[in-house]
């Protein structure tokens, strides 16, 4: 059972792409659009026409018991998954997360009138 839920960004490169792997991808590139992306558990990729890289967003429900690596390499276990479903292999993944419990919302405070 989930107790905790990070939000972890995983940035990495394709691994070199052949030519029909370049088409593939540009072809989809709107699909990919950095505007399109969201944080859920099933992630999403997100990349440029270049092809330089590419950014994956997720959601990683975890336990007590699991630390911030174990999270950072399920997430970045996903960023492969979703990579690969692309067509294509990654290489170079770096990765941060942010416990989603630690985030402090501040709100504004509107002067009295």
């Amino acid at each position: 059972m989930a107790e905790k839920t990070y939000q972890v960004i995983v940035r990495g490169k394709f691994a070199p792409l052949d030519d029909e792997q370049r088409a593939a991808l540009r072809e989809r590139a709107d699909e990919h659009d950095v505007f399109r992306a969201k944080f859920t558990e099933a992630g999403t990729v997100t990349y440029e026409r270049s092809l330089a890289g590419f950014t994956f967003r997720c959601l990683v429900p975890a336990t007590k018991y699991e630390d911030e690596t174990a999270v950072i390499g399920r997430a970045e276990a996903l960023a492969v998954a979703a990579v690969a479903g692309l067509g294509a292999d990654c290489r170079d993944l770096k990765s941060v997360s942010t416990d989603l419990d630690d985030i402090r919302i501040r709100r504004r405070v509107t002067p009295a009138r």
